[in-house]
């Protein structure tokens, strides 16, 4: 079971719109012990959501998915939801209330489009919006809100402390990390693939740092993640062995920096 993210709207793919979903849903996973495995960009087309949701349902994952549940002729995700699971949308009695109320509070008629916001895949529950109380839905692992960041954030939060506290800090992990200087990737990669081996819970990272005028690597950043109780030992043996790969290559022990 992983964590997974999907951000839809047109206005994301065509830029009018940046997005700022990603980066605010992984910090408040991080801040919590969790860690996002996927993220999806959808633009509003029906057909697609519903291929793309039918893939994650039966995925397992748990996931966030912002924008696209309003009333308007471009909002599908409600309808592509109920699509991907073969259920019928049905008026949720509790978001009827929720949107009666809120179009009495701000003087608004009552109309059939406004309802339809309330209309969720058969056997969904509510996600509260504390904004302007226009519920979002979760359904199988699945939680829908806004794409309105002031409405999504905090509905995702709820979501979060609400069904998956159980899950918070429950795989704590880290990351250590070396500059290397002088040595190719290629020459580190049988050395990466045998860290790996030997910590089965390590994976080993390589990000190069390319110098525009030469353009060749003039650093890697080489470094291991996974549980916190094996990053230690994998860093230890990473870097013995890039020491020997120095020692080998003749690479003077001062280009190898530790951070």
């Amino acid at each position: 079971m992983g964590f997974g993210l999907i951000i839809i709207g047109d206005e994301i793919l065509s830029g009018k719109r940046e997005d700022k979903h990603f980066a605010q849903v992984r910090g408040l996973m991080a801040a919590r012990g969790l860690r996002l495995d996927w993220v999806n960009y959808l633009g509003d087309d029906r057909e697609r959501l519903a291929g793309a949701l039918a893939h994650s349902f039966a995925s397992g994952d748990i996931v966030f998915s912002c924008g696209g549940i309003g009333g308007t002729p471009d909002d599908h995700t409600r309808q592509a939801a109920a699509a991907a699971l073969g259920l019928p949308l049905v008026l949720h009695p509790q978001a009827r209330e929720l949107i009666v109320g809120r179009m009495a509070e701000v003087g608004q008629p009552l109309t059939p489009d406004r309802l339809s916001m309330g209309e969720f895949p058969e056997g969904a529950e509510i996600i509260p919006n504390p904004f302007n109380r226009i519920p979002g839905f979760s359904i199988r692992q699945h939680h829908f809100v806004p794409g309105f960041p002031v409405m999504a954030w905090p509905m995702l939060e709820w979501v979060l402390d609400h069904h998956y506290s159980r899950l918070f800090h429950g795989d704590e992990r880290a990351e250590r990390a070396m500059r290397v200087e002088g040595i190719a990737e290629g020459t580190l990669t049988p050395l990466m693939r045998a860290v790996e081996a030997e910590f089965s819970g390590i994976r080993v990272f390589s990000l190069p740092h390319m110098d525009p005028v030469r353009q060749v690597a003039y650093y890697i950043e080489l470094g291991v993640k996974g549980p916190a109780d094996q990053v230690e030992a994998a860093f230890i043996r990473l870097a013995e062995g890039v020491a020997a790969l120095a020692a080998r290559d003749t690479v003077p022990e001062e280009r190898l920096r530790q951070s």
